[in-house]
């Protein structure tokens, strides 16, 4: 992987992942670092959990505005997004995947406005000291769980892996370097309700938020 210039443009996702048993998400997630829960959520849960958000106040980071967040959601007055940490469909993939007792190491609340210009691609995981993210950089086996509340469109902040990256040895998979663009980024859209599993180490972002709609 390189610094590239952002012309290259991404292939979006085709995968039927409605169609995936327990054991091909697996595969999926161990192989191409990845996958996606459709449908996961009904209207009525969406709509309460947007409601409880809409309360909490948030942050912008440091390189927009249009991108904001809420970390310690587990702390706050929000029942239906604590509820939403023991979703039984994901923790029982979870239990499967892991085969061992699950740990909960943050809840946040992400917001890419109109405007957000898009995050550069990046890792979850520092292991070599980084404070940047807490006791998760130390985890041996991490992996991320994000809930959609509103559609991910190729115009509205959709999802960027580079899919197998976090199986790379290559000196340019280090989990500290960060890249504008890449050849091989695949763009992931899916409806309001739906969830994606990331490995911590794989390198991931979300696209800039082209439409009017937060």
């Amino acid at each position: 992987m390189e610094n590239r210039p952002a012309e290259y443009p991404a292939t979006l996702d085709q995968t039927d992942w409605a169609a995936l048993n327990t054991a091909q998400r697996i595969k999926h997630l161990e192989l191409e670092g990845f996958v996606l829960f459709p449908a996961l959520l009904d209207q009525a849960q969406v709509t309460a959990i947007k409601a409880e958000l809409d309360r909490l106040p948030t942050i912008a980071t440091d390189y927009s505005e249009n991108q904001r967040g809420h970390s310690n959601v587990q702390w706050s007055n929000s029942p239906n997004c604590i509820d939403l940490i023991a979703n039984p469909t994901i923790t029982s993939f979870l239990e499967t995947l892991f085969g061992d007792e699950l740990v909960v190491t943050s809840c946040v609340f992400a917001l890419s406005r109109p405007g957000h210009p898009g995050i550069a691609i990046h890792t979850d995981a520092q292991p070599y000291g980084s404070k940047i993210f807490g006791l998760q950089a130390s985890a041996p086996r991490l992996v991320r769980v994000l809930y959609y509340l509103d559609d991910l469109t190729p115009e509205r902040s959709p999802l960027l892996v580079i899919p197998h990256s976090h199986l790379s040895l290559h000196a340019d998979g280090n989990p500290y370097h960060r890249y504008l663009s890449h050849p091989e980024a695949e763009m992931i859209t899916c409806r309001a309700g739906s969830a994606a599993i990331i490995n911590q180490t794989i390198f991931h972002a979300n696209y800039p938020n082209l439409s009017q709609d937060d």
